[in-house]
Parts: C-alpha cells; structure tokens; sequence
C-alpha cells in the first residue's frame, strides 16, 4: 500500500482518486418548506473534535508492510476545521517568493510533515435508496482518504471542494474516516501564495444523503434584451438517473414567476422587466430545483457583464471596481474562516464603499461567494494558482525561469484543473463577474489552454491574468481569451502611457482592453501611497475599470 500511496502526491498526472466530478455548490434539503428553514436533514456535519497524531515524515506515517495503523488511545485532538500549526504542531512558516521546500517539481522532500485525523460516525440505518457523499471544502496541501479501513481515495488542490461517493464503504453503525493530510504534495509548486503557510483539514467537512436518481449538476445562464425589458433564464441540467424534476422561479418580492418541467435536460423560464443585480441593489431571484424526493435551491441574480469600446459594463452601465485583494486569514483560527467572521469582513468593506473583492489568489469557501451575491460585491474569482517561486529555483531571481509551470507539459493538467474546479463550483453566483486565471506565474501554452476553456465553457464573464506579459521569448504567445489588461503596482505614469497609446506588447495587435489595477497600493512597511494619483486616473478615463 505505501508504495502505491507514494506516488500520488508526487505525481502531477495523479490529481484525485476516488473522487466525483466537479459540480457548482449547493445543499440539497428534503423538500421546499425545509428549505425555508436553512437547516438541512440531508447534511450530516463531521465538524467537531478529531482524534489527531503528527508525524515528521510520510514514510514514519506508513508502515511499509501494514501500510496506514494507528492506535487512537495514542492519539490527541484537534478540531476540524483548523491548522495544525496553531494547535501546536510543527511551525509556522513564511515566505512570498522562495518555496519552502527544495525546488526539484514534482518532487517534494522525504521529511514531509502529515497529520492523521480520525473520526466516528453513527449510521443508524443504511437505506438502499440512499447514496452517501463526503465533502471536504479545504485540506491543505493533499490528502489519502480510508473509510472503515478501506482506501478511499486521493485529492489535492487547497482551496477547492473534493467530492467522495461513499455508499458502498459506509456500513449500518459504527463507522470511522481516516484522512492523511501531507504539508506539501506536487500541488504545492502550484500553491506559492504569498502569505503564511499552514497545513490541515481546514474548511468544513460534510455528508451529503441523497437519493438514487437526483440532480447532480445545474448551470443558471440568463440573456436579455437590448434594452433589459426582459430576460430569459436557462438552467442547464445534469441527472443521475431520471428523477421526476420541477424548477419553479420567484421573484425577489418573493412572487412566483412561474413553473416549469425539464426538456431535454434544461429549463427556461421567460422573465418581463426583470429586476436586475448590481452591488448598490444585490436583488435576487429564487430558483426553486424540487423532486419528490430532494429540493435544492438556488439565488439568482440577472446581470450582464461585457465590454464595450474598452469600457467595462454591468447591464448596459460603465462600473468602477472599488476593491481589495482578500486572504482567508486569522491570528488565531489561520485559514479557517467562519461567516460571522467573513460578514465583518464584508460589513467593514460595505462602510467603507467597497464594492468589489479578489480572491487572492485562491477560491474562498463557497458559501463565501454567496454572501457576496447577497450583499453586493464583485468578485473577481481566482483559480487557486500561483508559482512564481519558479524563478527562484536556480537559487537567484531569474525572470527567465519565471513562466516556467505556465509551459511545462507536466503542470498543463494540473493548471487546467484548478481553474476548472473555481469556476465549475461558483458559476452559479452572480457575484463572481470575472474569472481569474490565477496570480504571478508568468504566462504560457498551459494558461491558454485554461483561458480557451473558459471561453468555451462561461463566454457570459470576462477572464482576467495580470501576469500575462511575463513569458518566454521562444514562443509567440497568445492573448486573445484574456478580457482585461491587468496589471498590479503599476506607477501612475505607467496608466497614463497605456492610455496614450503607448507601451503595449506587439502580441496584443493593437487590442485596448479595459486596464485593471489588480493589486496596488499594498499594505506592508511603507507600501501604501499615491491613492489619490490612483483615483484620479480611475475617475479620468472610462478604460480604467
């Protein structure tokens, strides 16, 4: 066992085992007036105190002739979620460009710190028309996942939700998860945030009960008319099996639009002056999804976001970004962050006439995105990507390294996955107007590919990469799935010369996107300054969004 388990964690083509296919977020409730409630009987929560043991190293974690045993009389405790390092386990690290790991991709070092959690659970009766599901929102780096002893499976990437199918592990009774978490995994020359570094299951853990045949999947995509005097609302649908489905559509009054049946798996519904979503006025509507056996529903806001002669527009009017770049971070919890603490996050942004959020520089839990959908702000949506550690790996700063993940034919799975789960999980919410690559990668075939997928998969938003100018030489690259011309820490006089017509890349022929400042005035040592230069520049020109 230990040998087989050795190679997914340094396998970039090995990226999940075990686990379903990405679906958008949702809770399934077991009917429409349970709903109401906002406490749902099919969502068993495995939050709470598990037992816990650290080991230096993956190899001191598995034996290699039992493979995973432990001894939970042996072991201690630690809540779920959380960070292991402020529970007093291993150490805090900082760092921003240098990985905190030798640089050797895909390889990561033997002495590979992992933290094993267990926990209990009780099935009181395994009904054959119910199917088990087990949700992980955030483990950080990757995880080996056992279910009553058996190997489950196997998932990375950080900061997205992995998805298990555990009906026919789960038994009548007693039942017990085993997840071994590992601090640094291949994924890790992908996750060089610039922030502190924390290992664990960090995010809420969850079973979801469903029925046989349910709604597996759902993608809402609205049109409207030139003038926005209606709108027409399509909810793309993907089905285990073939339940008996009705979707039924309320306005924010709370009105009944109407109710409709599925036609070869989508819906529609025909909406006349529809009330539209913006941050000043977050209205939403309610799409009500409803079998005889499951209810999922979700909050819909009908906008439109384009450009137009380099101008960025929200249903038909020019808008102004007023962001900020936003970690999921606390001096006590770490990563773990929970709504009372994100809504004084989103109360204070409100006061201080913020409108606008950057997932820096990874998905933030998904209900997240729908408390913004809910208060009014746009977010900027960013793939859980970073690598520019890559330039360090000759041991100096070497820009000619920097863009190399964003080439390398090992990564181009990995990369194309990661931007796949953050937008595939959030494009439900009308709040995510722009979907962002990642951050500070350079650029190359690997983000072209990504890019392109989106354009195929969600033409209705913009797509945004600020580091796109940073390539190698060797290869013309190309731009044209990119909405924006981002860039962060751009001098004012920068702005002006882009406005002016000059310093663009020969390989943008002469395209004027609208300018994005992603990242500016940033707050560390003496960081902050020139606001006022900046905000004259955003209020003079209609490009700068």
């Amino acid at each position: 066992m230990s040998e087989t388990l050795g190679q997914f964690h340094q396998d970039p083509h090995i990226l999940h085992v075990g686990t379903c296919p990405i679906r958008s977020y949702y809770l399934p409730y077991a009917d429409q007036e349970e709903s109401h409630t906002g406490l749902s009987s099919r969502v068993f929560s495995l939050n709470g105190e598990w037992a816990f043991r650290y080991f230096p190293s993956f190899q001191q974690a598995i034996d290699p002739e039992e493979g995973l045993c432990f001894d939970e009389e042996e072991m201690d405790s630690i809540p779920v979620p959380s960070c292991w390092q402020n529970h007093g386990y291993g150490r805090h690290m900082y760092t921003n460009v240098r990985y905190p790991f030798p640089v050797d991709p895909p390889f990561v070092p033997d002495e590979n710190p992992c933290g094993l959690c267990v926990r209990h659970f009780e099935l009181e009766e395994k009904d054959p028309e119910t199917r088990w599901f087990l949700n992980f929102e955030g483990v950080d780096s990757c995880f080996y996942l056992w279910v009553n002893g058996e190997f489950a499976g196997y998932s990375q990437v950080s900061h997205c939700t992995s998805e298990f199918e555990l009906t026919d592990l789960l038994e009548q009774g007693d039942n017990v998860v085993a997840v071994l978490v590992l601090q640094w995994c291949d994924g890790s020359y992908l996750e060089d945030q610039d922030k502190l570094r924390m290992s664990g299951i960090f995010r809420d853990v969850y079973l979801l009960a469903r029925p046989q045949e349910h709604l597996r999947d759902f993608f809402v995509k609205e049109s409207f008319a030139p003038d926005f005097s209606s709108a027409q609302v399509t909810v793309e649908l993907e089905l285990e099996g073939k339940p008996a489905l009705t979707a039924s559509l309320y306005a924010p009054d709370g009105q009944l639009v109407s109710t409709a049946q599925p036609q070869e798996d989508q819906v529609s519904f025909q909406v006349e002056a529809p009330v539209l979503w913006n941050a000043e006025h977050p209205a939403q509507y309610t799409l009500v999804l409803e079998s005889p056996d499951e209810c999922i529903v979700q909050m819909v806001g009908l906008r439109k976001i384009e450009v137009k002669d380099g101008v960025v527009l929200l249903n038909g009017v020019a808008i102004k970004f007023r962001g900020v770049n936003r970690h999921d971070s606390d001096p006590v919890t770490g990563y773990t962050i929970s709504r009372e603490q994100a809504l004084l996050d989103l109360a204070l942004m409100k006061r201080h006439n913020i409108n606008a959020i950057r997932t820096s520089h990874y998905p933030n839990a998904p209900w997240f995105l729908q408390l913004c959908s809910e208060y009014g702000f746009y977010v900027v949506a960013e793939a859980d990507m970073e690598s520019h550690g890559m330039a360090m790996r000759t041991g100096f700063h070497s820009l000619e390294n920097y863009a190399d993940a964003a080439d390398d034919p090992q990564f181009g799975e990995a990369i194309l996955d990661r931007v796949q789960r953050s937008v595939i999980r959030d494009k439900n919410n009308a709040a995510a107007v722009i979907w962002s690559l990642g951050n500070e990668s350079g650029w190359g075939e690997n983000f072209e590919t990504a890019g392109r997928w989106i354009k195929e998969y969600d033409p209705s938003r913009l797509v945004h990469y600020e580091n796109f100018l940073t390539y190698h030489k060797a290869r013309t690259p190309d731009f044209s799935m990119l909405d924006l011309y981002s860039r962060m820490y751009a001098p004012t006089q920068d702005v002006d010369d882009y406005f002016h017509g000059c310093d663009l890349d020969e390989n943008l022929h002469g395209r004027r996107m609208p300018f994005i400042q992603c990242e500016y005035i940033h707050a560390m040592g003496n960081g902050p300054g020139d606001a006022e230069d900046y905000q004259q520049r955003i209020m003079q020109y209609p490009g700068f969004c």
